[in-house]
């Protein structure tokens, strides 16, 4: 399409697209315990930069947050509960017909591709932690998806979801929408090309 900004859109997935923190939260038994465990699992992650196993880094998440036995366990059994955002279907089906999507998770190859499949099928490529060996905000896992699409990455549209992913999506030059649907602070101060609060503009700017 002639004057198209964009070549490609990559998703995060476990919160740009799916409303995870529901599940986290029923889980934890309260938003605040499911907060506090998801905060220091994020922190996790982050900081191992090569994979690890991630139900590993969120059992012992759980472990550091003293939260009560078992429900790292419960949390990889109910993940199929996912759900994702409302607007979801109609906003991904659009765009995959007007460009290539992808997913960039940091998740398990087979939790990965449970939740993908609660987004909806219409992905060109979905990469997680594990499949790269790296997680995000590490440079390796933005080149990867990069890489996979076959695209320049100043045209690539990243719609993060977590507030690291805005800096790491910047870093290896893809412009970042930031769904930040439950009003998260950004990470070291780094701003998004768009900040929303849901998926409807993206309608707008592919």
């Amino acid at each position: 399409m002639a004057g198209r900004r964009y070549d490609a859109v990559v998703f995060d997935l476990l919160t740009a697209l799916i409303d995870s923190w529901s599940l986290w939260n029923a889980v934890a038994g309260s938003a605040e315990a499911g907060m506090r465990w998801r905060r220091r699992y994020l922190q996790l992650t982050y900081q191992a930069g090569v994979y690890s196993p991630y139900e590993g880094l969120v059992g012992r998440a759980a472990v550091e947050c003293a939260m009560p036995e078992g429900v790292a366990g419960e949390l990889v059994r109910r993940w199929s509960e996912l759900a994702p955002w409302p607007e979801v279907h109609a906003v991904v089906g659009e765009l995959a017909r007007r460009v290539p999507l992808g997913i960039l998770t940091n998740c398990s190859e087979r939790l990965g591709s449970i939740a993908a499949a609660r987004a909806g099928r219409p992905f060109a490529a979905v990469l997680t932690a594990e499949s790269i060996g790296y997680y995000k905000p590490r440079p390796e896992a933005y080149s990867a998806v990069i890489g996979r699409l076959g695209a320049a990455p100043e045209r690539i549209l990243f719609v993060a979801g977590s507030a690291a992913d805005v800096p790491g999506a910047r870093d290896v030059g893809m412009a970042v929408y930031w769904h930040n649907r439950i009003g998260l602070k950004p990470h070291d101060g780094a701003a998004p090309d768009f900040a929303e609060r849901s998926l409807h503009r993206l309608l707008e700017l592919v």
